[in-house]
């Protein structure tokens, strides 16, 4: 075994980034001339060819897109560039979340002919929700039908973001043929002889020379508003420096008052190093974000952590793979400190300590022994035992609890049973290696009929996991139809006293009394825990027992068995006893509390609603209206994109089953359509009656 040293970098050269987009615009091929130019590959890997780097799996070969989020180290201009290329397609939502969550900055790559796309919105918000700055990247000028101006229009509109066009495109489609640097103002036109390496700078056409200073002018009218010395100069009408601009570009994006645009054709190898050039110049780097936040396990105050090798050590486990050669592989992110290989790490959830047997810098599936991880690494960890995604990893003299990943619900289910009593074992065994992989496949035992039921994000993810279980585990395995997730919740307010109260012959006893109010709470808020008794009213111990109880007893709703979501649950009085209480008699007691008032508080039935965007031409339009107000669909909204027809609706994910093969009937296969998760909505009476006799159930 070879080891390398992963020495101390300068943090301020380090840039943690992600690439996130729409499924298809290009994000994977933009990565792989990342990776080109920065002198990590020496050939570019195409994803029609099945042969991109950070497409590694079998499945994302042959279906040529990304599944799973893959990390992998450049170097472009003395700077380190850690990339994590996440997936575009909504199914693998939860490896966009995780991926989000320890990284730094971001580029956001959108089709210049789509523009602004469904999933694109998605991977926006989940990274406006951890405040990263963000660059945009307008892929795929050589198109048929790009327009760099609508996608900008697009990223203000639907995004609600600030673009700061650094760059234009000279020409669209076969015509496209460089960029137009605003800072510098000049044309650049690249070699496609030496596949981009090279290009040459020319003076700014004249048929463009009027766009280019109208742009210019309002570049630096925005950067005015965020930096003093600009202002002055631009309102005094003196030249304002190159590095002036780049300065305050920088400024305006790790504050996230405005997002850089650029553009480009990364199949036809145009515009990726300056791409690069933006990362190291404008995204942040390790010590331009806030220092991380965290709660002591043991005094339960607050701490920080900076980024600085002298301050105690502080990861974050983001991600759990399976490795056929190492086994299970710990992804971490390390905010602060430093720890050698071998070393023990304590991991605050569990008050458990860990050893790290080997730190492993990640090329997509390729590994490389390091003997010591330093803040700013992203790092691989062979050896931790009972690590699971979002747990932190701190030195045990200093220990922190970093705020956990918080993951999207499943909302389609299967059933799922071994084809031979020989694979029974395995099957099991498989589904929980899978299951701790990826947190938003849930595994679980229908307690009435005995099956074993799989839930995910859509049916793609389920499909994957199915070939997964074939091809990686040698399971073969029967896969049902599809089910809805539904929920349950309740629509009012109840008081439930409980008193748990058992004796045991001669031996201790329990008790527990606690009076909980429980109510609806927002929707999407899951469930919601608040304590308002008196300090000293019952030992402090008792009382997240008590939550845990109520949170655990929501696994199982009245009408149908269904989980129940959307609770708020307010202790307002308890009562213990000095001999019989323990914290299991409290927890047992909030579970009581939680059957009790969802049983009287007139429970109903939830399902998922889908976010769904088709896109149509014009002469299919009609039918496909018609199509979706049979399958219960809210339409929110439809107008003209390009020469196509779209139509944005929400629609019970119980009525979309099979939509691709009508869509595809409907439209002579012309159509295309993108469905993701939007929320949980009580449903009809009428609906729940037919649902509910469908499951075999009274309404």
């Amino acid at each position: 075994m070879v080891f390398f040293m992963s020495k101390p970098k300068s943090l301020e050269n380090i840039r943690n980034i992600g690439i996130m987009a729409h499924i298809d615009a290009g994000k994977t091929t933009t990565t792989e001339r990342i990776l080109y130019y920065t002198g990590k590959v020496h050939r570019m890997g195409e994803v029609d060819d099945g042969a991109a780097t950070m497409d590694w799996m079998q499945q994302e070969k042959e279906r040529g897109i990304t599944i799973t989020s893959a990390a992998i180290s450049c170097t472009w201009k003395n700077h380190q560039i850690n990339i994590i290329d996440t997936p575009g397609h909504v199914d693998f939502t939860a490896e966009v979340e995780r991926s989000l969550r320890v990284l730094d900055g971001a580029v956001a790559v959108f089709c210049a002919v789509g523009g602004v796309e469904p999933q694109s919105e998605t991977v926006w918000l989940q990274a406006d929700k951890y405040h990263i700055p963000r660059i945009a990247f307008i892929n795929k000028m050589d198109r048929l039908g790009s327009d760099f101006y609508n996608a900008v229009a697009m990223i203000e509109r639907r995004l609600y973001a600030r673009p700061l066009v650094i760059q234009l495109p000279v020409g669209a489609g076969d015509s496209f043929a460089g960029i137009i640097d605003l800072v510098r103002m000049r044309m650049i036109k690249f070699n496609e002889a030496s596949l981009g390496s090279t290009w040459e700078e020319y003076p700014i056409p004249d048929d463009i020379a009027a766009t280019a200073d109208s742009y210019r002018n309002q570049l630096l009218e925005t950067l005015s508003d965020y930096n003093d010395q600009v202002l002055a100069k631009y309102l005094s009408g003196e030249e304002i420096g190159e590095q002036e601009i780049h300065s305050a570009i920088r400024k305006a994006t790790l504050g996230s008052h405005a997002v850089p645009v650029l553009c480009g054709a990364a199949v036809r190898n145009k515009g990726v190093q300056r791409l690069l050039d933006a990362i190291t110049d404008y995204l942040p780097s390790p010590i331009d974000v806030p220092a991380i936040q965290g709660e002591n396990p043991f005094t339960g105050k607050m701490e920080s952590r900076h980024p600085s090798e002298k301050e105690p050590f502080t990861a974050l486990a983001f991600k759990v793979q399976s490795d056929t050669y190492v086994g299970k592989l710990t992804f971490c992110r390390v905010y602060a400190g430093k720890i050698a290989a071998g070393e023990i790490a304590l991991n605050p959830r569990t008050k458990k300590k860990e050893r790290l047997g080997r730190l492993l810098l990640m090329s997509a599936n390729k590994q490389q022994d390091v003997k010591e991880v330093f803040a700013g690494d992203i790092v691989a960890v062979v050896g931790l035992r009972d690590t699971k995604t979002g747990d932190t990893l701190a030195d045990p003299k200093h220990p922190l609890l970093l705020e956990e990943v918080t993951f999207p619900v499943p909302v389609i289910s299967v059933a799922i049973e071994a084809k031979s009593k020989a694979d029974e074992e395995k099957l099991v065994n498989a589904l929980d290696t899978l299951s701790n992989e990826d947190p938003t496949l849930h595994v679980k035992t229908d307690p009435e009929t005995g099956q074993m039921l799989i839930s995910g994000m859509g049916e793609l993810h389920l499909d994957i996991v199915a070939d997964r279980l074939l091809r990686e585990f040698k399971v073969g395995a029967n896969v049902g139809r599809p089910m809805v997730a539904y929920r349950e919740t309740i629509t009012e307010k109840i008081r439930s006293d409980v008193r748990f109260e058992r004796q045991t012959g001669g031996g201790k006893g329990h008790f527990a009394h606690i009076v909980v109010d429980v109510q609806p709470a927002q929707p999407g808020s899951t469930f919601e825990f608040e304590n308002h008794l008196e300090p000293g009213q019952i030992p402090r111990e008792f009382i997240k027992p008590v939550a845990d109880g109520l949170r655990e007893s929501m696994s199982s709703g009245t009408i149908a068995g269904y989980p129940v979501i959307d609770i708020k649950a307010t202790l307002i009085d308890a009562s213990y006893d000095e001999n019989d209480s323990s914290e299991l008699s409290f927890k047992i007691a909030g579970s009581m509390a939680l059957q009790d008032a969802v049983r009287k508080g007139k429970p109903v039935l939830m399902e998922p609603l889908m976010q769904l965007e088709v896109i149509t031409p014009e002469e299919y339009f009609g039918s496909i209206l018609s199509d979706l107000a049979g399958r219960r669909a809210q339409v929110q909204n439809h107008g003209k994109r390009g020469e196509n027809q779209t139509v944005a609706a929400k629609v019970p994910l119980a009525e979309m089953f099979g939509y691709a093969t009508a869509l595809r009937n409907m439209s002579q296969g012309r159509a295309i359509f993108t469905m993701q998760f939007s929320e949980y909505k009580v449903v009809t009476a009428d609906v729940s009656k037919k649902l509910l006799a469908r499951m075999g159930l009274a309404a």
